[in-house]
């Protein structure tokens, strides 16, 4: 039977374990946030630079939570590839064993309570004496390490008095040892920190309550556990994050299955490498030298399947306009064949002139230029796709056919640009703040004629007829001059102020502009070739950038 007093200190010790790693890990996250953000953006230049980082950050921080948290923004903002992103979260996964280092070395002989209470003694005076942030904040991380500290001393004594009143189910076999890490996996995701169950298994350890290798085991299990929490947390969350979760669960699933194949070999090769040098046996620091040996195992794994890993991932988890932004037509296997790389840029022009029309569209909608700026992205990813194939065409053996086709497709290709940019010019769409109800009207059937107008010349609808797209663009014309001249009037009558008169003929004058040059782009696109038919919904792998 466990007595009260025996489950308060399990429970207390775990309590303070936890609450100074994250009092640690908070005061260190803060007082060092823009240092730590710009050591990660400079060093990931290489996978060994990836890879030291993350090992460094964690140590510091012990958190490797923390450095997942960080490397995801990084992957969000752009200002970090995935390829250096997965090895900075290797290297954080590795750096993570310092904990197990700092329990072990905690041992029977180290006096715990003599380092802890005075570093939370002088941790609370900096956080009570200074007024600076820096300060307050570098005080609140010493004093978690002193909790920390302190909440090893009383597991430990907590684990001694266990191990004397109670007999957990030991043994080597198979069904022993899955039963040992499916205990390290619950333990991790009831605490939610891999950490607190490392800091149970060896102290267990040290306590006599658990074999070496049960306790191994226990920490694999507590590896396992963590990819849970990796998963629910990229449940809805954004491409990048689902991307850098699912790294997090293969690595772990790697360095735990390679750790579970040479459990017991690996633990002896350990325990007669200590013999060899001469040290005395310690649990402990056996079983913190395992936790990195297959830590280390598992990146010398990972090693050679970093590139495959970062294309499967890069083909996974994908947000529509990341899928679309991907050239779908561009192979190179074409570009020796002029005529065939004409027709697979005529057909990504296509793609390019179905978003432009898509983006003019939401702008004669009245979209914000904010809400614009997706699409913006994705035709901007596929112009410049588009730019690059081109220059790479083999002109060598091209007929003057072919080059008064690439000739024309590149001017389609303009007139979409200019689809664009018009776009954004006239985002957002509205009257001057004071207008008559005629104005409003006249303004209702302009945006309704080029709504129309777009849609008949997006070229990866349905085709349309010339004679339909003519009619659409003459009544364009006449309810644009209408508007023209309501506005002029009522700026020459003082219903309206002229700044904001001017800047609403701007605006009308770049939705005009942007409606021709889309029926232009529909016009020279059917003379150069039928229109195709919308492309497929798959997109080509983008280039690996680990």
């Amino acid at each position: 039977m466990i007595s009260w007093t025996l489950a308060a200190g399990l429970a207390g010790g775990l309590g303070l374990f936890l609450l100074g790693i994250s009092m640690l890990t908070d005061g260190l996250r803060v007082a060092a946030g823009p240092a730590l953000e710009r050591i990660l953006a400079a060093a990931t230049r290489t996978r060994w630079h990836a890879l030291g980082s993350g090992v460094l950050m964690a140590a510091v921080v012990q958190s490797s939570t923390a450095i997942i948290v960080a490397a995801i923004g990084f992957i969000n903002a752009g200002l970090l590839g995935l390829g250096p992103a997965i090895w900075v979260l290797f290297g954080s996964s590795l750096g993570s064993t310092m904990t197990a280092w700092m329990v072990a070395l905690a041992g029977p002989a180290l006096d715990v309570e003599a380092f802890a209470l005075p570093l939370i003694g002088l941790g609370v005076a900096l956080r009570l004496a200074g007024r600076d942030p820096l300060r307050r904040e570098l005080g609140g991380a010493i004093v978690g390490f002193g909790l920390l500290l302190l909440g090893i001393g009383m597991l430990r004594e907590a684990f001694g008095d266990l191990a004397a009143r109670v007999s957990l189910p030991q043994g080597e076999g198979p069904a022993a040892v899955a039963a040992q890490v499916a205990a390290g996996a619950l333990i991790t995701i009831l605490v939610q920190a891999s950490s607190g169950t490392t800091a149970i298994a060896i102290t267990a350890a040290q306590g006599g309550l658990l074999t070496a290798q049960s306790a191994a085991a226990v920490m694999i299990g507590a590896s396992l556990g963590t990819t849970l929490t990796a998963v629910l947390a990229a449940i809805g969350a954004t491409p990048n994050a689902q991307r850098a979760a699912s790294a997090h669960v293969a690595f772990n699933l790697a360095a735990a299955s390679v750790a579970l194949g040479l459990l017991p070999w690996l633990l002896d090769a350990i325990g007669q490498l200590r013999g060899t040098l001469g040290l005395a046996p310690d649990a402990a620091r056996q079983l913190a030298a395992f936790h990195t040996s297959f830590k280390l195992l598992g990146v010398a794994l990972m090693w050679p399947l970093s590139r495959p890993l970062t294309r499967w991932l890069r083909r996974r988890f994908r947000a529509r306009e990341e899928d679309e932004a991907q050239p779908r037509h561009l192979d190179e296997t074409v570009l020796a064949v002029p005529s065939l790389a004409i027709d697979a840029f005529a057909q990504e022009v296509v793609r390019i002139g179905h978003v432009a029309n898509r983006l003019a569209r939401a702008a004669v909608a009245g979209a914000e230029p904010r809400a614009l700026q997706r699409d913006q992205a994705i035709a901007a990813a596929l112009v410049s796709a588009a730019e690059t194939f081109v220059e790479r065409v083999n002109r060598g053996g091209m007929s003057d056919r072919d080059s008064e086709r690439l000739a024309a497709v590149l001017r389609i290709l303009r007139y979409y640009e200019t689809v664009l940019e018009q776009s954004l010019l006239m985002s957002p769409l509205a009257l001057p703040s004071v207008h008559g109800k005629q104005l409003a009207e006249i303004h209702a059937a302009l945006t309704r004629e080029a709504d129309r107008l777009l849609a008949l010349c997006d070229p990866a609808g349905a085709p349309a007829a010339a004679a339909a797209v003519d009619d659409a663009l003459g009544a364009l014309e006449r309810v644009y001059q209408a508007l023209k001249a309501g506005l002029l009037d009522s700026g020459a009558t003082g219903s309206a102020r002229l700044t904001e008169m001017d800047d609403a003929l701007r605006r009308y004058s770049a939705l005009r502009r942007a409606t021709q040059q889309a029926v232009k782009a529909w016009r020279r696109l059917v003379s150069v070739r039928p229109l195709p038919s919308p492309a497929p919904s798959g997109a080509r792998d983008a280039p690996d950038s680990a």
